[in-house]
């Protein structure tokens, strides 16, 4: 594989820092994005789901705070994007990319499908 790794994450959450420390154990050049500092776009986020090969309601955290409040099964997908862009607790992570590929890395081993 020769496409650039990109690893979608957030500082503080311990399966990003997993995740972070397998990309740097391989060697391998990433860029790692913070995405509460560099916030994503819908249509990021909507190709990043495409990549995963999920639904935006897979990629959701509805266990969260924020979204227990929430009739999720009356949100839309393209309304659930929204919110996971306005409030992106409610995005599972660390999502990691290569190509056209991308792996929630939860557990963090899974980017080593990527590798």
């Amino acid at each position: 594989m020769g496409d650039k790794i990109t690893i979608y994450q957030k500082p503080t959450c311990s399966k990003c820092r997993g995740t972070l420390a397998i990309l740097d154990e391989s060697g391998q050049d990433y860029e790692s994005v913070n995405y509460y500092e560099t916030p994503l776009t819908v249509n990021k986020l909507r190709e990043l789901i495409q990549k995963l090969n999920l639904s935006a309601r897979e990629v959701l955290r509805a266990d969260e705070a924020a979204a227990r409040d929430l009739d999720l099964n009356a949100i839309p997908d393209d309304d659930l994007i929204k919110l996971m862009v306005d409030n992106p607790d409610l995005m599972q992570r660390p999502i990691v990319v290569r190509g056209d590929e991308a792996r929630i890395c939860r557990p963090p081993e899974n980017v080593k499908d990527l590798l």
